[in-house]
């Protein structure tokens, strides 16, 4: 058995799919294909269910998974080592991300990381793209991603560590000639019947607007679902609704006006979050410290 059929399988068993794999891997579909096939035949075990529309996996294959991810990990940490000793790190770094992360810089980070880490190449997925901070997770416990900004209220997955970061404050953003914008604070029960704007179920700052409303016995309306706190912002300012969105999401504005809740827990959580089963490669850890540095000096 090679690493190569290993890091084939993974690709195919992660994307789903064996034209992804061969992106990920940079290499021609039909050198997966073939990869794939000879490992089936040295375990003579079929690891993959073929269809025209997906890839699954197998019993075989779904037991294969988490020791060929714990194989090339190990790879992955013996080059670590001697990349170390060398004076630098190397390879992939694959970071997770929501569109919003308050008060940490994620282009700065990142930008100093490569400053500090030429070496590295780093992949960044955002979870629009991936469906907010539960898939996040998921990525991770899958291998797809190494960390992951996210936002989980309530109890910890059991597939992921997460580090409390930060806490961003959820505003109320209402047009000027809306009955409440005079106010300087509203509560809940004012804003019974309002149509609102809201990222959809799943995303870190949805859960804690639908814990506070429920928590307060008020019915909410979610009648525009969005990815962006810009496009929140902009649907807004366009009459189509209020929204709840990080405090700082909204800059001096004639159009809009920004009111605080004051009845009700909507501080959003933003935390760090690493895989549970898996030990993190030299370059993630290097991320993680870079991260500490930075809220330490913008604290």
């Amino acid at each position: 058995m090679e690493l190569r059929q290993l890091e084939c399988f993974v690709a195919v068993a992660e994307e789903r799919s064996f034209t992804r794999a061969a992106a990920r891997l940079h290499i021609v579909q039909s050198t997966v294909s073939a990869t794939i096939a000879a490992l089936e035949k040295e375990l003579a075990s079929p690891l993959l269910v073929r269809t025209t529309r997906q890839v699954s996996l197998t019993d075989a294959g779904l037991e294969l998974l988490p020791k060929a991810r714990v194989a090339l990990d190990a790879v992955r940490d013996a080059r670590d080592v001697v990349h170390a000793v060398r004076g630098g790190l190397r390879g992939t770094l694959r970071i997770g991300t929501m569109s919003s992360l308050g008060l940490i810089d994620l282009a700065a980070l990142l930008g100093r990381f490569h400053r500090d880490h030429p070496e590295v190449s780093v992949r960044l997925a955002t979870a629009a793209s991936c469906g907010g901070s539960p898939e996040l997770i998921t990525a991770l416990a899958e291998g797809r991603l190494d960390l992951a900004f996210v936002s989980i209220p309530g109890q910890c997955p059991a597939t992921a560590r997460l580090r409390h970061l930060t806490s961003v404050r959820l505003d109320l953003v209402v047009p000027r000639e809306h009955p409440l914008a005079g106010r300087g604070t509203a509560a809940i029960p004012d804003l019974a019947d309002e149509p609102f704007i809201d990222f959809p179920s799943g995303y870190g700052n949805r859960a804690v607007t639908d814990r506070a409303f429920t928590a307060a016995g008020v019915r909410r309306h979610v009648t525009i679902e969005i990815t962006d706190i810009a496009a929140g912002v902009d649907f807004v300012r366009n009459r189509l609704g209020l929204a709840l969105l990080p405090r700082g999401a909204v800059g001096p504005d004639d159009d809009l006006t920004t009111l605080t809740i004051a009845d009700a827990d909507l501080d959003w959580p933003i935390s760090l979050a690493t895989p549970a089963e898996r030990t993190p490669s030299a370059a993630a850890r290097a991320f993680e410290q870079l991260v500490d540095r930075h809220l330490a000096e913008h604290s």
